[in-house]
């Protein structure tokens, strides 16, 4: 790994991923649901729409833009559950919303439950991000795929085949072989930036957490350990000149787990992690303090989540340049970029049409304020 923090990328002005989608594509996708529409018509009005998202990206001024992840009903679907074989969706009940006094407030979960063995299923992303880079005209493309430790973390041992994996280290091979395969087909069709999407990690600092884990005969620390080396495993296949981020996220929703900082995991995923750049939310106090970030190694680079995707109102440019600098005092300005804490829409059910605007505007935001504070 480089001495210095890499940069460009990550850019000094970045976003994390989903962009809401317009109400054109949301009413096609529902279509499409109902079998009103077919996939080949879906197909099209979801290139007309990544069309035009990565020209509002690119007018804006953005070096780094994404498909919005518009061909995607979830953030998962990219790869997790359409990109390898021998995974069953299954959901946890049939209710939408429900109050545990244990667990928090819960939503009817998707559970991945492996049922053969784990293979990659083919080039479905290469050729999205095809047509995303032939998309661009002057800026860099960016893709984004669910971390290794979603299968495990929402599934658990007795969701794993005990016949197919009767040795849990085998089911873990599999999946490494198949991320890594995942990314060689992304290097094939041009793309050199890759966004992991890890929403396990940092929930295993909670304890409300913790204890559900020791529920079920988990030790939160041996998964933060095996996590971590899974991520180092599928980072260490990433062809050469590809550049590898890793999104520590904790839900969007404020009553969901992971209301706690990054104080229990910090030095074990900036110091063991093999990952050059992270991608951090920051955007209210769940996300506790900066001092954590003293631990980040001075080759890494940290891009601060400060601006809500999810809130209504346009954070202030000083307000923004504050934040970045009280971050400042734990770890190098060089070291630091700026984004949104999330996607805009995680599900493609969340988008309302009528936010594009504020969107925009946020990210026009952040492209102002990393201006102003890096000069470039």
């Amino acid at each position: 790994m480089a001495d210095t923090a890499p940069h460009n990328p990550p850019f000094r002005a970045e976003h994390i991923g989903s962009l809401v989608r317009p109400q054109k594509l949301v009413d096609a996708r529902r279509a499409f649901e109902a079998k009103k529409l077919d996939a080949a018509a879906l197909r099209v009005i979801e290139d007309e729409a990544i069309r035009d998202v990565v020209k509002l990206q690119e007018d804006i001024g953005l070096e780094m833009v994404t498909d919005g992840e518009f061909r995607r009903a979830s953030y998962s679907d990219s790869f997790t559950v359409q990109g390898i074989k021998g995974i069953s969706i299954e959901m946890t009940d049939d209710k939408g919303y429900e109050a545990d006094a244990k667990a928090g407030h819960r939503m009817a979960r998707r559970i991945p439950r492996v049922v053969s063995k784990l293979e990659w299923a083919g080039p479905q992303n290469a050729k999205d991000f095809a047509f995303l880079k032939a998309a661009t005209t002057k800026s860099t493309g960016k893709i984004t795929i669910p971390g290794p430790a979603y299968v495990h973390y929402r599934a658990g041992r007795e969701n794993i085949s005990k016949d197919v994996y009767p040795d849990i280290d085998n089911f873990w091979s599999d999946l490494v072989t198949a991320y890594h395969k995942e990314l060689q087909s992304l290097y094939d069709a041009g793309c050199r930036y890759v966004q992991i999407d890890e929403t396990s990690l940092v929930k295993l600092g909670e304890e409300r957490v913790r204890g559900l884990l020791k529920d079920r005969g988990d030790d939160w620390q041996d998964l933060l350990k095996r996590y971590i080396e899974a991520c180092n495993a599928v980072a260490r296949g990433a062809p050469k000149g590809m550049t590898v981020g890793i999104h520590i996220c904790r839900s969007q929703d404020k009553n969901w787990q992971a209301d706690v900082g990054y104080d229990p995991i910090a030095d074990a995923i900036f110091n063991q992690m093999e990952i050059g750049t992270y991608f951090l939310e920051y955007d209210n106090p769940r996300s506790g303090t900066f001092e954590p970030l003293r631990f980040v190694p001075k080759n890494k680079t940290v891009v601060l989540g400060l601006v809500g995707s999810r809130t209504p109102e346009l954070e202030e440019a000083d307000m923004l340049k504050r934040r970045i600098e009280e971050a400042s005092k734990y770890i190098s300005l060089d070291q630091l970029a700026l984004s949104p804490h999330c996607g805009f829409s995680t599900g493609i059910f969340m988008s309302k049409s009528d936010s594009i605007n504020l969107e925009t505007a946020k990210l026009a935001r952040v492209i102002e304020v990393a201006r102003q504070m890096w000069k470039n």
